[in-house]
């Protein structure tokens, strides 16, 4: 093909048709870029799928990862309101005289009240866009917005989830070490001991105490704001799941 075009243009030069020449050269030189031309397109085109189905796989791990969220969730959402209840049950009793108290599975509702649930998110997605700078190759900008807004949100509830921690670890707990039986209250975790402490312990003392009554209640302030963050993020977990529904 070249040798061919090569000719026509020794063959014009030969014959001193240099109009004509001229005219051909430019012509040759539109094929060029016509080729050019197409030739990028059809890259363009190439990177273009290439980007599309990247996305597309990158929308079914997020979609994978989300449904494994919504079903923790589910669980956690159920733990919180089981501990907030317990929470509240205790402040109810407190103050009450001990017959009362004796009626009341005191040791149970210390379990499940300080033993509140802690969600851990499956983000491996999420985060290997985030980190690697690819979150721009989704094109869906509701779900971008919403990936953003769930990221906010989970550091509220890691920043309240130190907070109650915190309280749990350096004033529940050595609290209730110096007035409760852990051996009792551990009876209805995986420890399961089927024998009451053989200590003499007034358990009883603390419902008489207002600190006790205090902790109680800081603890019940941020387990409701937690569990109110679960609700929030199991929300936000629907409205993702929806936009990376795929057939």
């Amino acid at each position: 093909m070249i040798k061919f075009f090569r000719k026509i243009r020794q063959n014009l030069l030969s014959e001193n048709k240099f109009s004509k020449y001229l005219i051909y050269a430019i012509g040759e030189i539109v094929l060029v870029v016509i080729g050019i031309l197409i030739a990028l397109q059809i890259n363009n085109w190439n990177q273009e799928r290439i980007q599309k189905l990247e996305e597309q796989t990158i929308v079914k791990n997020i979609h994978t990862e989300y449904l494994q969220n919504k079903t923790i969730l589910k669980r956690r959402i159920e733990e919180a309101e089981l501990c907030e209840a317990a929470l509240k049950q205790l402040m109810n009793i407190i103050g009450k005289d001990e017959d009362y108290l004796r009626k009341q599975n005191v040791d149970s509702l210390l379990f499940y009240a300080f033993d509140p649930p802690i969600f851990r998110p499956s983000e491996n997605t999420i985060s290997g866009l985030i980190q690697s700078g690819r979150l721009d190759l989704l094109k869906n900008k509701e779900l971008v917005n919403l990936i953003y807004n769930w990221g906010r949100t989970m550091k509220a509830l890691t920043d309240r989830t130190t907070r109650f921690t915190a309280i749990s670890d350096n004033e529940i707990s050595p609290y209730l070490s110096k007035k409760y039986s852990y051996k009792d209250i551990d009876a209805y975790g995986p420890l399961n001991w089927k024998e009451k402490s053989n200590l003499k312990v007034d358990k009883f003392q603390i419902f008489k105490e207002i600190e006790f009554e205090n902790l109680t209640d800081n603890f019940l302030y941020w387990m409701v704001d937690n569990k109110n963050l679960f609700i929030e993020l199991d929300q936000l977990n629907d409205k993702i799941l929806k936009e990376t529904q795929y057939d």
